[in-house]
């Protein structure tokens, strides 16, 4: 009987285990002693890893593009993530091209080939950082005028009414505020 309680015992806390991954970062786990009896601890685990620049597809050019125009690497993936879902052959309906989606007038104002990943990050990038300053670092703004247009914020004088500039947004933040480091936090008592 106490091989089937250490074997019982063995697979919980392989169970915990694979677990962890996708759990909270602290969870109650019950575990055998030596003496055959359960018991219940507070086992802390580490927080499930978030999708960043640093374990994406284009990585290197990632973190390149958002050294050179100061910005930071997950506010790329995340308007990436955000413009092609990290599909470099993508094309808009509108004519937006690459993982970036650069307007063709946009890619030729950079100097840049939005076919090229490398070349539509870097050119992404120097987009970003324009409205970035045009709009005194504002995020929010800096988004709804790479969507938009700077002409539009200008016009509205702020994020535009417009429902799909407006849930780009939106979307765009929630995913730059899900790559902000977790803060481990104990759930059991």
């Amino acid at each position: 009987m106490r091989a089937g309680l250490t074997a019982a015992g063995t697979m919980a806390a392989a169970l915990c285990v694979a677990l962890a991954a996708a759990a909270p970062t602290a969870a109650q786990v019950m575990e055998i002693g030596d003496d055959g009896d359960y018991r219940t601890v507070c086992a802390s685990m580490p927080p499930a890893p978030v999708r960043t620049a640093a374990n994406l597809p284009y990585r290197a050019q990632i973190e390149a593009a958002a050294e050179r125009y100061d910005l930071s690497a997950d506010f790329l993936t995340a308007v990436i993530r955000q413009e092609s879902g990290f599909n470099p052959r993508a094309v808009s309906p509108r004519g937006a091209i690459g993982l970036m989606q650069l307007m063709p007038a946009t890619a030729a104002e950079l100097g840049v080939d939005p076919f090229d990943p490398a070349a539509n990050i870097f050119g992404g990038a120097a987009y970003l950082r324009r409205q970035l300053d045009r709009f005194d670092g504002r995020i929010d703004l800096a988004l709804a005028a790479y969507n938009a247009g700077a002409g539009a914020v200008n016009r509205h004088g702020g994020v535009p009414p417009y429902a799909e500039t407006q849930a780009y947004v939106a979307r765009s933040l929630d995913r730059l505020s899900a790559n902000a480091d977790p803060q481990p936090t104990e759930t059991c008592s």
